[in-house]
């Protein structure tokens, strides 16, 4: 079996490369490198009327790095239209040593000290690279994202990686970008220095995310 070590993992990304396994179960992990990448412009990210409502209503209680297995484990559960995952045990080994050198990050959301929903990634220079998401109730991923973004925006990040575009994330501005594009905008991302910081007041959402949402269509 293929043996990655976090050190490598971190070089891999700098290069624009990121590790998958063909199945939860798989032992192995391949090396991707995307002809167009996601990414989410986090200047031109949109939030849904409907979405702006129920975070301002503070249905979820958030948190940052509390449950960071946690999150990996919810994110490589099977569910509704998704019948296996990516994330096999080799990735969750280096992305838990990553979070224990402080380099990757969870943004959970909660109800009632149950873990009902987050997201989780890497973080590097002001890069954020986006791995997985998951729910366990309705809109709690899309929540935990939006204050991942408000959180990159106030930490001073440049840009915001998902690897691939979605459904999903389109609704929330993400895009494709050709890799010789993405490659420029990772290495300039690359030389600044980011803040991962912990979860924000409803104010700071507001003011970082509400404004700049406030012109487009739902």
């Amino acid at each position: 079996m293929t043996q990655i070590t976090p050190e490598l993992l971190l070089k891999a990304y700098a290069f624009g490369v990121f590790p998958m396994a063909k199945s939860r179960d798989e032992e192995e992990v391949y090396w991707v490198q995307p002809k167009e990448r996601g990414v989410i412009p986090l200047d031109k990210f949109h939030i849904p009327k409907s979405l702006r409502k129920l975070l301002r209503k503070e249905v979820f209680e958030i948190r940052t790095d509390t449950a960071f297995t946690e999150v990996m484990l919810g994110c490589a559960e099977s569910g509704p239209g998704r019948e296996d995952t990516w994330i096999n045990e080799q990735i969750i080994d280096l992305f838990s040593s990553l979070f224990d050198a402080g380099l990757a990050h969870s943004v959970e959301a909660w109800i009632d000290d149950q873990l009902v929903g987050g997201l989780y990634g890497l973080a590097m220079g002001s890069v954020f690279f986006g791995e997985s998401m998951f729910t366990r109730h309705d809109n709690a991923s899309k929540v935990t994202l939006c204050h991942l973004i408000a959180i990159l925006k106030k930490g001073g990040y440049r840009l915001l990686d998902t690897q691939f575009i979605t459904d999903h994330l389109t609704q929330f501005g993400a895009v494709e970008m050709p890799h010789k594009d993405y490659m420029q905008e990772l290495g300039d991302a690359l030389s600044h220095l980011g803040r991962f910081g912990p979860p924000l007041p409803y104010s700071d959402i507001e003011r970082l995310l509400f404004s700049q949402s406030s012109t487009q269509t739902s």
